[in-house]
């Protein structure tokens, strides 16, 4: 089993090839192949290696599937015995990835 913790917009993710996920939103398009070059820790065949902070030469490649939004959250402030009422939305933006390798 080889894995790898990588790190884009601000969060880490655990991932193996082959693997679909959801990612905060970064500027490139559908089909493009992008590389993640932020390895924090990597497994492969039960030999475990971690960087200080990252794997120097290590990366992670994946394939761009589909940039969106996700669904709306509403936002409401309340405050009570006054008039004050907001509500909002939100909608986050992800860029949905497939990995393809991982280069240890």
């Amino acid at each position: 089993m080889t894995y790898a913790v990588i790190e884009t917009g601000g969060k880490q993710y655990k991932v193996q090839e082959g693997e679909i996920i959801f990612i905060e939103k970064i500027e490139a398009n559908e089909g493009d192949a992008i590389s993640f070059d932020t390895v924090l820790a990597a497994c492969k065949e039960d030999k475990f290696t971690f960087g200080a902070p990252v794997i120097e030469g290590a990366s992670v490649s994946a394939k761009v599937l589909k940039n969106g939004k996700d669904k709306k959250i509403i936002v409401f402030k309340y405050k009570a015995k006054k008039t004050y009422r907001n509500k909002t939305g939100h909608r986050q933006p992800y860029t949905k990835v497939q990995i393809e390798s991982i280069n240890l």
